[in-house]
């Protein structure tokens, strides 16, 4: 029986870090803490109803876009259009013209899913608040350095951009007909020098904007990053919404999963433009992605959408699908995946603890049947 909404425990020792309000940047927006329990207009019975797992997953994903807004942001400040749409930095025109080289498009893509990320927070809070349920507020930890590039703004960071280890299998996961992480196959990271060290997105000051090679190294990197990042929140969302009791909060996590898996095409394509260089200052490589080992049929870097492969199991067709959607332990999945990545270098043992907690409580979630 679907249980109604309540606070228990787990999301009494979490009131630590479910604020009152949402900084962004300077400004601030008004989404107040909720008491106990549902509000008195709300019963058991009414349609809409979430679970206490609905609202861990959801208060895991709005940790998880407040977490991407935040590293989404840094990129535009430099490398994105700065408008009232997404305010805050004034570009570093060295950096986006070393990112166009990737497509001449980069800068409204990049400011478009920043938008995206920043309304997916919005939403989900407002969502929970709603709900009578605790709203995410991490601004306790925005504590790590801005880049002290030109165009940056210099404020307080949830994520760490200039010291990445960036795990580039998904261009391979994608391109394999035979095999799917689901069961346990793993994948040849497409750049193995991201693997190998920590290397900057974006350029540390204005002492990265030279040599050459080396700026765009920084931008190749940040392309990678960029798919590495959406090609996660396209394997999040479905694997987190077969744990969804109520019907509404399915809606909204497939309504908002599928945005992220347009972030990811795009960023696919977009990688493979980068160009084969050699950055002087650390050795870091970025293969011709068109020749051996990689090249061919099922290689080419045109070749953007998920080829078929292994579903379920090995007596079924191939087929055309997002890899992995495993729901146990996605979350936690999620943020290993993240702190591996080196976003999180940096920051506080209480931060760890807050989000490790959140993706357990969504990872314990079930689904009410």
């Amino acid at each position: 029986m679907k249980q109604t909404l309540k606070r228990t425990e787990t999301m009494t020792s979490r009131r630590s870090f479910l604020g009152k309000s949402l900084a962004v940047g300077a400004g601030a927006v008004g989404l107040g803490l909720l008491g106990h329990g549902l509000p008195a207009t709300a019963s058991a019975a009414s349609t809409g109803d979430p679970t206490d797992g609905d609202i861990a997953i959801l208060q895991f994903l709005a940790a998880a876009e407040i977490i991407e807004s935040d590293l989404w942001q840094q990129y535009n400040e430099l490398g994105g259009i700065q408008d009232a749409e997404v305010p805050g930095g004034t570009g570093n025109p060295i950096y986006a013209r070393a990112i166009t080289k990737l497509d001449l498009d980069m800068s409204q893509y990049i400011h478009d899913n920043t938008e995206d990320e920043f309304s997916h927070w919005f939403f989900l809070n407002a969502y929970l608040k709603s709900k009578g349920a605790a709203e995410v507020n991490l601004d306790k930890f925005r504590t790590l350095p801005s880049s002290k590039a030109t165009g940056a703004q210099q404020i307080g960071r949830l994520t760490n951009l200039m010291q990445l280890t960036v795990d580039t299998s998904w261009w391979t996961r994608y391109r394999s007909r035979t095999k799917n992480p689901d069961l346990g196959d793993t994948f040849a990271p497409a750049v193995p020098g991201l693997l190998k060290g920590q290397f900057p997105a974006i350029p540390r000051s204005d002492a990265d904007l030279h040599p050459h090679n080396h700026i765009q190294a920084i931008a190749n990197t940040a392309g990678f990053h960029f798919a590495t990042i959406e090609q996660g929140g396209s394997s999040l969302y479905p694997s987190l919404a077969q744990r969804v009791t109520d019907p509404e909060v399915l809606r909204i996590l497939l309504s908002i999963g599928p945005t992220e898996t347009s972030h990811f095409q795009t960023w696919h394509d977009k990688a493979g433009n980068a160009p084969a260089l050699t950055d002087p200052t650390n050795g870091l490589q970025f293969p011709d992605l068109n020749k051996p080992p990689f090249g061919g049929q099922d290689f080419q870097t045109n070749l953007i959408m998920p080829e078929p492969t292994v579903f379920l199991n090995g007596s079924l067709p191939a087929v055309s699908i997002i890899r992995p959607t495993e729901t146990q332990g996605a979350a936690m999945g999620a943020v290993k995946a993240l702190t591996a990545d080196g976003l999180f270098i940096g920051q506080s043992k209480e931060f760890f603890d807050v989000i490790t907690e959140l993706a357990a409580a969504a990872d314990r979630a079930q689904r009410d049947v």
